[in-house]
């Protein structure tokens, strides 16, 4: 008993330094949600129930497409940051010369502010005066400048792009170590048993490695559900809320209309989106084996 209360205490600051940090502003934002809170209102806050959240997704005609928007936008970066990560992963188990120095540039990116990367990637882009027009251009790939961030059809192909770029060093950190603890006497066995590269690889590593994949994915979906820095740096959810996630939203709401409640509304969609998704997806992957 004087044991557990012994770690009980020793815990003690950090759980209180979580609540404040973490719980404290959580339940704030949700109670935030239900009252009437403005920067043209100061003095008349009150509660006004679900009134936020009718606004949001009754009187908005673009906000279903901002849902969408959101979706494809972790889709799809999730998908291609865990394949290219894998097998940048994989290319970087095997020792060669100048591995350190390559694996430094390799992950430099991870290491650099988001919205940072997003306005770098917004000049190198730009439609009139991009470099990447004008290496296109000079190479004869294209004849005339294309409108990366000004078409809605190629703004969020750009912005998804511009993010498996700047995610791929995040899988290829977390797989790369989970690589090296794999055995080597299960490949050993797996090659007398005569197996081939990807017998091994589907049979021995990802098994293997399982665990990690499935915690690597669920907390980058999170991550990148809550991540509006590159948009926000190269579109501001432009052109026309062609790249509007929910994430940019909530901002957006914050800067152009003051309604910090109807942000906070904005939150709590994508905290119980998330929370729906984390219950369903661990329940999914602790019954099913996961395989690529």
């Amino acid at each position: 008993m004087k044991r557990k209360k012994f770690i009980f205490f020793l815990l003690l600051p950090t759980l209180l330094l979580i609540s404040f940090i973490i719980l404290y502003p959580t339940i704030s934002g949700v109670m935030l949600s239900f009252k009437n809170y403005s920067l043209y209102n100061f003095q008349n806050i009150e509660w006004i129930g679900f009134e936020n959240f009718k606004v949001i997704f009754f009187s908005d005609p673009f906000y279903i497409n901002t849902i969408w928007n959101t979706l494809e936008w972790v889709l799809f970066s999730v998908f291609f940051q865990l394949i290219l990560g894998f097998i940048l992963a994989l290319l970087m188990k095997e020792p060669f010369k100048g591995r350190g120095i390559y694996a430094g540039l390799v992950f430099y990116p991870w290491a650099i502010s988001g919205f940072a990367i997003g306005l770098i990637w917004s000049w190198l882009l730009n439609g009139q005066f991009g470099v990447i027009n004008d290496i296109l251009i000079k190479i004869g790939i294209i004849e005339e400048n294309i409108s990366f961030l000004s078409d809605p059809s190629l703004a969020m192909f750009s912005v998804i792009l511009v993010n498996v770029w700047y995610g791929i060093p995040f899988f290829a950190i977390m797989i790369l170590a989970a690589l090296q603890s794999v055995p080597d006497s299960l490949y050993d066995a797996a090659e007398i048993d005569g197996a081939g590269y990807f017998t091994k690889l589907f049979n021995i590593t990802i098994p293997y490695i399982k665990p990690t994949l499935i915690n690597t994915i669920l907390l980058r979906t999170i991550w990148v559900m809550n991540f509006p820095d590159i948009i926000y740096g190269m579109t501001r959810g432009g052109p026309a809320g062609s790249t509007e996630i929910l994430a940019v939203k909530m901002i957006n709401t914050v800067f152009y209309e003051s309604d910090y409640s109807k942000a906070a509304a904005h939150g709590v969609v994508i905290i119980s989106i998330l929370f729906i998704y984390t219950i369903m997806y661990l329940k999914l992957t602790s019954k099913r084996e996961f395989s690529l």
